[in-house]
């Protein structure tokens, strides 16, 4: 405790500095106290930047203090240097280097962590004074600890130098240098590569030279050829990189410089040392075969990761060498081999899926060049792809039922995601390849399933129907003679396996729309379906094929109607399947009831909802708990999703809340619509459900849910329902105002307010909801912010669907607008949109709607304040583009209001940011006043860069990204 009091009220001026930091870095590494170590870290943070810290960072270095003290110095120093460098005067310039160097001579034998971090200040000072003030830096560092000297043995200095030299480059890719000085210095450091790469040359080839040497060597290399070292000058040493290949100790380092090297974006000039590239990469395929058969996974992962990199960076520029396609095709293959390296991924092996890039890059290379040359290239490649598909498909291959029951978890869905990147790379293949590909399957296939001989693995037969489903999913194989085969293919499929019956699901499943255009071929799937349907282990796989197959061919599934509804009533009544996917299956009925006639799905709805209806009149009785609440919303989850997609008219498109309701294309039969009957029906059952459960959000959610979808799907046909549902949405919400309530009262607004009959009705919901919400405003919005969200969006459809609506005496126009202006300033950014939305919706009736006009006329500098005070800072500049719409509506609808307003509001100083000029605020003023008010795009480049001024951001890096 006494530490902690130390350490919070003792300022760096004192002469105990030295003890507190002692203290202080003691904490830091060995308080298992968090709050010690926090508050330690802190203040440790406060000294290294502290005037003083030039003075304590030299004694922390002597060498009786411990390592993590002359750790702290080290830092220490690199901050100064790094981030104050304008603090130190240029005539001590030359005093900081010297000492720098003799403390990176004395830690050479030392404290390789300090010794970093020393090298690393010095580092900072070379790219700081480079090349004006220190000219040549490179080759002085060379020189200086090539001298005999200073007690310290050759080797250390030789590590110590190559450690300077590889965090040199490091530190500038971190450093925080202006972007004209970050030219300046690279040019600096790429001319003093004629200092770095002789001294590299010579310890990699020096036969005495110790593994640990070479090794900090290779580590140098690669971290300077990422300045952009031209090819050609790192040549010779890209060639040694590969004689330490063989070299265990050195293997790794040796993969990341050869890996950089050639993956510089200018590599790609340096044609003939690329070409010399070539033989010395074919040439590791020895060394590879022997990794392979040894198990080395490390050695496999790091030459596919050369070769890989040779082949995508630069299959281009090496396809262009026509007098060299050999040694291309050479190297293809060799790709080719890694791709297909044997062992089943992850468990066995990691390097195929480093390859799978390659290939798209080679296709995109191919069929860029003209038609002629494209040809010429074609027939060297496609039957190296043909090649890739079988190796990809060998790959998919699950392994034995044995090996994969011991896989774990982890590894099982690392395969699953290993599968889907062999399924997407089919799908891109398909497009060199086209329907040849899917022939080559079908006969594989057909060859597979009718040899009688040889037994086959199911293994074999899932990644063949893998590779269709792969294809099948994104590509449209209707014009494809060869699915009818398939299609008849598939119920000889000795389906004995799990996997295996999951992909037989999902090829139907994707070959849904071609069953559409082909409705003969039904018969053939659909057993096999429903039959799935009741295997809790297919649950996905098979919902989601009837799913797909209800959507695409309702129409010709009228003759199997009644036996689809007999089977999924058995699952679900059985509880074979979890919540999700029963609510799938519900949108599945829904579309395969919506084709039938009128009395049918009645009869369907009848049979399938009577058992649920008289669970929940069960429910309704009892004392509401957790589990029967549960029950509840799972019921109420299956009526809205078989409501969602039961619609029993065409049309041409979904409803969308911006736009008018879409147009049905076909009338619906006539009488009441089935939807409608049984909500009718069910309706007092759901009110006496509400009246247990009003309380509880999710319920009331449940059943709005249910009306909502409702009126998604039947749009005006929902007619006979709206005048009770606005009367029980408005005891509702005026008993527990619930968020839910709001967003089905604003799509029957959407719906119903432009039509008479309904208005009535809707016109006292509304008034009703909007009084109510008032009144939580009145007592305090702010634990509300999802009601204060959905209230401004209905508010916002109102005025966009019908404006009328904000005529009536018993809405209070100003009481809605100033609720808007307390929603502007809440922290949760989608009620700040919506709110947005509804000042953006409500300006331009300020033309047409007298007591919006008022109100605008009367407060509108408040509404103006509001914005200001947002820009200014008061809420997230992610909300910057919605706040300039406001503002461009105002200029749009009130403009010589707005000028007065926008004059008295930037009047107080400080106000919106204490940060602002008069003469800032004065020309986004005139900024925002300018003909270019009319060019929203402008207006909105305005408020950012506005913003950025108040935030004292402007010309910084947040600026940039913004």
């Amino acid at each position: 405790m006494e530490q902690r009091e130390c350490l919070m009220h003792v300022h760096l001026f004192t002469s105990h500095h030295h003890l507190l930091k002692k203290i202080a870095l003691h904490q830091l590494y060995y308080d298992p106290n968090i709050e010690n170590k926090n508050l330690a870290q802190k203040w440790l943070m406060q000294a290294q930047v502290s005037p003083q810290a030039w003075q304590f960072c030299w004694a922390l270095l002597s060498p009786d203090k411990v390592p993590e003290i002359q750790y702290f110095g080290a830092s220490a120093l690199h901050t100064k240097i790094s981030r104050y460098w304008g603090d130190i005067p240029t005539d001590q310039y030359e005093s900081l280097k010297s000492q720098l160097f003799s403390q990176i001579a004395c830690f050479s034998s030392g404290s390789k962590m300090v010794l970093t971090r020393l090298c690393v200040a010095l580092a900072s000072l070379a790219l700081n004074t480079m090349p004006e003030a220190w000219p040549g830096a490179v080759a002085e560092m060379v020189r200086v600890f090539q001298e005999e000297g200073g007690g310290v043995d050759g080797r250390a200095r030789c590590l110590a130098l190559l450690e300077l030299l590889t965090v040199l480059p490091e530190e500038f890719h971190t450093s925080r240098l202006p972007q004209y000085r970050k030219g300046q210095v690279r040019g600096a450091l790429g001319r003093e590569w004629g200092s770095v790469c002789p001294l590299l040359q010579q310890l990699l080839r020096r036969a005495d030279s110790p593994g640990a040497v070479k090794a900090r060597v290779l580590r140098c290399l690669s971290s300077w050829v990422m300045l952009d070292v031209p090819l050609n000058e790192s040549e010779s040493l890209v060639h040694d990189c590969f004689s330490a290949l063989p070299d265990p100790e050195l293997f790794d380092t040796a993969v990341e410089a050869i890996v950089n090297a050639i993956s510089q974006p200018d590599s790609q000039r340096y044609v003939n040392t690329l070409l010399k590239l070539v033989p010395l990469v074919l040439a590791l395929q020895e060394q590879l075969r022997e990794a392979v058969q040894g198990g080395d996974m490390e050695t496999c992962h790091g030459i596919c990761r050369i070769v890989v990199t040779l082949g995508e960076n630069h299959s281009r520029t090496l396809l262009e060498q026509v007098d060299h396609w050999q040694s291309f095709l050479a190297l293809v293959n060799m790709i080719m081999f890694c791709t297909g390296i044997p062992g089943h991924y992850p468990v066995n092996e990691t390097t195929s899926s480093l390859t799978l890039t390659f290939w798209y890059t080679l296709q995109d290379e191919i069929m860029s060049f003209e038609s002629e040359r494209q040809a010429v290239y074609l027939q060297v490649y496609r039957p190296v792809y043909f090649q890739l598909v079988d190796v990809l498909l060998h790959k998919a291959q699950f392994p034995s039922d044995q090996e994969y029951a011991s896989w774990s978890s982890d590894e099982k869905e690392q395969f699953r995601i290993y599968r889907v990147d062999i399924s997407d790379t089919l799908m891109y293949v398909y497009e060199m390849l086209g329907a040849e590909l899917l022939s080559n399957l079908y006969e594989k296939l057909g060859r597979l399933l009718t040899n009688t001989e040889q037994p086959t693995s199911w293994q074999h037969t899932e990644a063949l129907l893998y590779g269709f489903q792969s294809i099948a999913e994104t590509i449209d194989v209707n014009y494809s003679d060869v699915i009818p085969g398939l299609i008849g293919l598939i119920p000889r499929i000795n389906i004995n396996n799990v996997q295996l019956a999951d992909t037989v699901m999902f090829t139907i499943g994707a070959l849904a729309e071609w069953l559409a255009d082909h409705p003969v071929m039904l018969s053939s799937v659909l057993p096999l379906v429903l039959q799935a349907l009741g295997n809790p282990d297919l649950s996905v796989s098979s919902v989601s094929t009837l799913k797909k197959i209800c959507r695409e061919c309702k129409y010709d599934l009228p003759p199997y109607a009644s036996n689809i509804v007999a089977v999924s009533q058995e699952v679900l009544i059985k509880q074979i399947h979890k919540t999700s996917q029963c609510m799938w299956l519900m949108q599945a009925l829904g579309f395969l009831l919506s084709a039938l006639p009128v009395e049918e799905i009645l009869r369907n709805l009848h049979s399938l909802i009577t058992p649920y209806i008289q669970q929940l009149e069960k429910l309704a009785d009892e004392t509401p708990n957790p589990s029967n609440k549960l029950a509840i919303i799972h019921i109420l989850g299956l009526l809205s999703n078989l409501f969602t997609t039961l619609d029993i008219s065409k049309q041409d498109d979904e409803s969308g809340e911006g736009s008018a309701p879409p147009v049905k294309t076909t009338p619906p039969p006539p009488g009441p619509n089935p939807v409608v009957v049984v909500l009718q029906q069910v309706f007092a059952l759901i009110q006496t459900v509400l009246s247990q459960w009003l309380n509880d959000s999710q319920v009331v959610e449940a059943v709005c849910a249910i009306f909502e979808k409702s009126v998604k799907t039947l749009l005006h046909d929902f007619a006979p329902m709206v005048s009770q549902l606005s009367e029980m949405l408005g005891q509702m919400y005026s008993t527990i105002p619930q968020a839910s309530a709001l967003d089905l009262t604003r799509q029957m607004v959407h719906i119903f307010a432009s039509q008479t009959d309904h208005f009535p009705p809707i016109k006292a919901l509304f008034e009703l909801v909007t009084s109510v919400t008032l009144s939580i405003f009145q007592q305090g919005p702010r634990d509300h912010p999802d009601i204060v969200d959905s209230f401004m969006q209905l508010q916002a459809q109102a005025l966009k669907r019908k404006p009328d609506l904000f005529l009536s005496e018993s809405l209070d126009v100003k009481a809605v607008f100033h609720c808007g202006i307390l929603s502007l300033k809440f922290p949760e950014a989608p009620t700040v949109k919506s709110t947005c939305l509804f000042f953006t919706e409500l300006l331009p009736h300020c033309s047409d709607v007298p007591p919006v006009a008022r109100v605008v006329q009367e407060d509108g500098k408040v509404l103006i304040q509001a914005l200001l005070e947002g820009i200014g800072g008061g809420v997230s500049r992610s909300l910057m583009d919605q706040f300039a719409e406001v503002l461009f509506s105002m200029n749009k609808n009130c403009f010589s209001l707005l000028t007065l307003w926008l004059k008295e509001a930037l009047q107080p100083p400080g106000f919106p940011s204490m940060r602002l000029t008069p003469e800032q605020k004065e020309n986004f003023s005139q900024q925002i006043l300018s003909r270019e008010r009319v060019n929203k795009r402008r207006v909105k480049d305005i408020v950012k860069e506005f913003t950025l001024v108040c935030r004292g951001l402007h010309g910084t890096e947040y600026a940039a990204e913004y």
